[in-house]
């Protein structure tokens, strides 16, 4: 494959967040905003400050007809708005299409996704039909002072490694980013330096683009919204041989990214798989038979011993105070 030599790229501006958009389930309205897309327009707010750009968030879906989204996103200079029926329950070929067309329409310079399901599955097709480079599952973001590249920093060779890249020869920059690991850039109202009045303006969906390669014919769902870890404040997780939990509980490169005020990690090692889920909390205790185990080296507060002994001492103690 022959690679594009760096170019000029001062006509690409400003950076844009693709809004993860949630479709309507229990509890839950069409065309709200999921919690992650916040995360990493936080960020973009400070990365486009850095550029002197603007913020641009992208809502596209089926939103119910919802066309005020200027309190989500306060902090924004602009936010584009598609909303049509035939993009509920996600059709990535035809959001993709949409996207890519108002890509090409105002070329923007830096474009973040979720890695989430939804995420991790446009972001590829936008970046193939942009002919962009695409880093995913990013765990920190920066702007190269001199040259103004994006830095994307991600866990590489099964976590073995933190690799930085860059994409230095395509526009826009495109990566996904793992939910959780930007939880401290979310912008509050109280941070009036940040406070806006972003423009709101509408994309229809073309006919060509729409692309009716698959489509759902039912869906189960369950009863009871999952409780996200993402979001918990405290949390007790334990390694191999204590419990087998559906993926959404797991933690690490492969599972979830947490950032709790109180982590207690029970019977685990510490590998660099695992601790990239989880080294951001604020108080980590470990607990583990083994006192070289890696994970006692990063905890605030290492206790050697049984884990199940200790668990339950602890337990018995909770309930006298």
């Amino acid at each position: 494959m022959k690679l594009k030599k760096a170019g000029n790229y001062t006509d690409y501006k400003n950076i844009w967040i693709i809004a993860e958009v949630e479709n309507s389930s229990s509890g839950i309205m069409a065309g709200d905003i999921n919690p992650v897309t916040h995360e990493i327009a936080g960020r973009g707010r400070l990365l486009a400050d850095s550029r002197g750009s603007e913020l641009w968030i992208i809502i596209a879906g089926d939103l119910n007809g919802r066309k005020n989204y200027k309190d989500d996103f306060f902090y924004a200079d602009r936010i584009i708005i598609a909303d049509d029926k035939r993009l509920s329950g996600f059709h990535d070929e035809t959001e993709s299409a949409l996207i890519n067309r108002m890509i090409s329409k105002y070329r923007p310079e830096i474009v973040l996704f979720s890695a989430t399901v939804r995420g991790r599955s446009l972001a590829p097709r936008i970046a193939v039909l942009s002919d962009s480079g695409l880093t995913a599952d990013c765990t920190s973001l920066d702007i190269e002072e001199k040259t103004g590249n994006l830095l994307q920093t991600r866990p590489a060779f099964g976590g073995n490694i933190i690799a930085t890249i860059k994409s230095e020869n395509h526009r826009p920059q495109m990566a996904t980013v793992r939910p959780g690991v930007m939880k401290n850039f979310i912008i509050e109202k109280k941070d009036k330096d940040l406070l806006k009045t972003p423009l709101v303006t509408e994309e229809l969906l073309e006919e060509s683009e729409f692309l009716l390669l698959k489509r759902i014919l039912s869906a189960n769902a369950k009863t009871g919204a999952v409780h996200s870890i993402a979001e918990s404040e405290f949390i007790i997780s334990g390694g191999r041989g204590m419990g087998w939990v559906p993926y959404s509980y797991q933690i690490g490169q492969t599972g979830q990214t947490v950032q709790a005020k109180c982590y207690i990690a029970c019977g685990i090692s510490g590998q660099i798989q695992h601790l990239v889920g989880m080294q951001s909390c604020e108080f980590i205790i470990a607990i583990n038979r083994d006192p070289e185990a890696p994970i006692m080296k990063i905890a605030d507060l290492a206790v050697t011993g049984d884990a199940v002994d200790i668990l339950k001492e602890m337990s018995e103690l909770l309930e006298k105070t």
